[in-house]
């Protein structure tokens, strides 16, 4: 006779407790099964996309290289040769420059005179050949640019070290692979023939549509669960325990998927988002010049909050104009006391997002601010970050120009990882170029991250822009920049975000040491 309580069998008692404790683990996980998927995907769109314009970004510096020399073709190559080596100098990423004629290369920047066929099928749509070498350097493969012209032609070629080290650096979460016809190459550095081999997970593939070359991105087989089980694990102990309390925990759920939004619009209304200072210098003296101006919640019962914990949320629900607000008005009141301790010029950023592009409401700001202080005393930057897309229209314009108009200054940062870097420079009038730590972080580390970070430099010379680093944490960092013409530099090596008031006391005791 089986055991039964109150009259019911006890494995159909327990079979029911077990369908309700699965049901939410079963849910959840299938959940973040699709969350991780979506994630991935998000991921490889990303580092796809961003691949793709930093190998557009080599090949508008190879295309502009042959613009300048396919005129010369068919000139005797002693006449030339000089003009191919000054490509070499000034373009980044080109290793070299040739001149064909009648499809034969006829004169290199390396070697001067040179006799070689030139076979313009072997060219995608005549313009691209990803290459495993050539006679001179059979071992060493390279990405050639074509620009024919009548009976002549410039071939410019990138170092595969450089497009090797691009996958390396950019694919590290993720499998990279650039295709180029026929032929394709990884972070390994080898040229093979053929359709590259398709990724498991997440695969995404991105077209140039100003060259004929394609990005692959992805993962390799198991990494949804990998991912799972890296970025979810405390939530899925978490669901086994609430397994058995799935009723509650439903209904707790459904309560706090609102609470986020109404514990920011208290904190906010109680002034919790407070202002910490992090100092700026001057790449030529060292002395503390500006500061950029960091949200932190001071929570009163889980104390100082990271900002990453909470500010996506507030862009998200739409509250981050309104928290930048109090933050400037914070600034002002804690600043304004302090002006004698202030250079002129003294240089104060402060962050923006594309919500603050959407009206002119931002101009009063920044109006109000400024008139805190006196005419001169501070030069306000704001940053543009870039976690959002702007897509800029008239109201953007306008209000672009009505900040240049008060002698508000715009910097893009982050430069170089954010959504649309390049096209913010053509379409918005930009003061700064913020270089990201990331870029910062490899100086005499990593090679191609220094190549890109240098082609940040030049371009903002080129453009006349002011450029700020952050993230520099040692003097090797500190130096190569300054020597680089860098204008101002941040980082731990200068000093931590503070306190307002440990940042006074820290300013003061400067402006003490240099009277002594």
């Amino acid at each position: 006779m089986p055991l039964t309580v109150k009259g019911r069998p006890w494995p159909a008692r327990y079979g029911l407790n077990l369908l309700i404790g699965l049901l939410p683990i079963v849910s959840g996980i299938t959940l973040l099964h699709w969350q991780a998927d979506r994630a991935l995907n998000a991921n490889t769109r990303e580092t796809a996309g961003d691949a793709l314009k930093q190998f557009e970004l080599m090949l508008d510096n190879a295309e502009l290289a042959a613009h300048a020399i396919v005129p010369l073709a068919g000139r005797p190559c002693a006449q030339v040769e000089l003009a191919l080596r000054e490509q070499v100098t000034r373009r980044p990423f080109v290793r070299a420059a040739n001149l064909a004629w009648n499809n034969n290369l006829y004169c290199t920047s390396l070697f001067g005179p040179y006799q070689e066929a030139v076979d313009p099928a072997n060219y995608v749509a005549g313009s691209l050949w990803l290459m495993k070498g050539n006679p001179v350097t059979p071992h060493s493969a390279l990405l050639a640019y074509r620009l024919a012209q009548g009976n002549g032609a410039a071939i410019i070629s990138i170092d595969g070290y450089h497009l090797s080290n691009l996958l390396h650096l950019m694919g590290r979460e993720t499998g990279l692979i650039l295709q180029v016809g026929s032929a394709w190459t990884s972070s390994q550095g080898q040229i093979l023939d053929g359709k590259a081999p398709a990724f498991p997970v997440a695969p995404t593939t991105l077209r140039s549509s100003r060259f004929p070359f394609s990005v692959s991105a992805g993962f390799s087989k198991g990494e949804t669960w990998r991912y799972i089980g890296r970025e979810y694990r405390e939530l899925l102990a978490l669901l086994l325990v609430l397994g058995l309390l799935a009723g509650i925990t439903t209904r707790w759920l459904q309560q706090r998927s609102s609470a986020p939004s109404h514990e920011l619009q208290r904190a906010l209304e109680a002034r919790e988002f407070i202002p910490y200072f992090q100092p700026v210098v001057r790449s030529d003296t060292l002395r503390w010049s500006g500061l950029e101006v960091l949200m932190r919640w001071n929570h009163p019962r889980e104390g100082l909050v990271r900002p990453d914990l909470f500010i996506p949320f507030a862009e998200h629900c739409g509250l981050i104009v309104p928290m930048t607000r109090s933050l400037l008005q914070q600034t002002a009141a804690l600043l304004a006391p302090h002006s004698a301790l202030l250079e002129p010029g003294f240089h104060v950023g402060v962050n923006i997002t594309a919500q603050h592009c959407h009206d002119l409401q931002l101009v009063q700001d920044c109006r109000e601010f400024l008139a805190a202080f006196a005419p001169g005393q501070i030069r306000l930057v704001l940053e543009l970050t870039e976690r959002e897309l702007i897509e800029p229209g008239d109201v953007t314009h306008q209000l672009f120009e009505q900040l240049h108009d008060l002698g508000v200054m715009v910097a893009i940062d982050d430069f170089g990882t954010g959504h649309s870097s390049l096209s913010y420079l053509r379409e918005l009038n930009v003061d700064y170029l913020k270089v990201d730590q990331s870029f910062v972080a490899m100086i005499g580390a990593d090679v191609l991250s220094r190549h890109i970070l240098d082609s940040i430099i030049d371009l903002s010379l080129k453009l006349e822009l002011g450029i700020v680093a952050e993230g520099v944490e040692t003097a090797e960092q500190r130096d190569y920049l300054a020597n680089r013409g860098v204008d101002f530099l941040q980082g731990y090596l200068f000093g931590k975000p503070l306190p307002a008031s440990e940042f006074f006391n820290s300013l003061k005791r400067q402006a003490g040491d240099n009277v002594d």
